[in-house]
């Protein structure tokens, strides 16, 4: 997709219907084919854990978040307590707090009812956020949650038929493709931001990149959530700090 398609002007969508079916056809590129390819890996990973095949789409369409998914499935393969497995499964997709915190403010003076915020989560992955949050600016207030459904559906619909797939070929994939397949996903996030140009971005991926190996070395558990607390947090500051220059530097 294009950069010019996620900057039309607002005149792109004249109905809510519209909105959401142009959110489905800009969802059904790269978006469908990562999350498709991760569910994939996830869908061969359940089988190979003892889950069942319904209980792997269950697990697909309600967790809907990889983290926690294969948090679930490794956990119960090895016969840990229920309540160890659904304490690090929702750790697992804490990520998505944040990523709803930011997304429902656009959706704010569209007259809908509140619980639909609650359908929007629901939806929430890093595939759909990444294509909403760069196209959200272009479009009127009551356009955004339809459009945000429309990439929401057929990304849902992708990832359940990915999971049905790769359990069915489970046998026939071999363990480095499952992990390939699944880590699929969080590239084609940094991918997509790799072309963002705010300042604090750049400076937090930067700093996530030489933190994280460090802190890896010292924590393994802990390393991802306190690399992204330490260097989103540092990013702020010196972000924050360089904009206050900026503006009392002499013109």
């Amino acid at each position: 997709m294009t950069e010019t398609a996620y900057h039309s002007n607002e005149k792109e969508f004249a109905s809510n219907h519209q909105a959401y079916w142009g959110g489905m056809r800009e969802g059904a590129g790269m978006p469908l084919v990562m999350v498709s390819s991760a569910m994939l890996g996830f869908g061969s990973l359940a089988r190979d854990s003892g889950l069942s095949l319904d209980v792997s789409v269950a697990l697909s369409i309600g967790l809907w978040g990889l983290p926690g998914q294969v948090a679930m499935a490794e956990m119960w393969a090895m016969g840990a307590p229920i309540l160890a497995i659904l304490v690090a499964s929702s750790m697992g997709n804490m990520r998505f707090l944040p990523m709803a915190l930011v997304t429902v403010p656009w959706f704010q003076g569209d007259g809908r009812a509140g619980w639909t915020r609650y359908l929007a989560a629901q939806v929430m992955s890093i595939n759909i956020w990444t294509v909403f949050m760069r196209r959200a600016p272009a479009l009127v207030v009551k356009r955004r949650y339809p459009y945000f459904m429309g990439v929401g559906s057929v990304c849902l619909i992708g990832g359940t038929c990915g999971t049905v797939l790769g359990y069915v070929l489970a046998s026939t994939m071999p363990p480095a493709v499952t992990v390939a397949l699944i880590f699929m996903n969080p590239a084609y996030f940094l991918f997509v931001f790799s072309s963002v140009r705010e300042r604090n971005c750049i400076i937090a991926v930067i700093l996530g990149a030489f933190t994280g190996p460090l802190l890896h070395q010292v924590t393994t558990d802990w390393s991802v959530p306190l690399t992204g607390l330490l260097a989103g947090t540092a990013a702020f500051a010196l972000d924050r700090t360089a904009t206050r220059r900026d503006r009392n530097a002499p013109s």
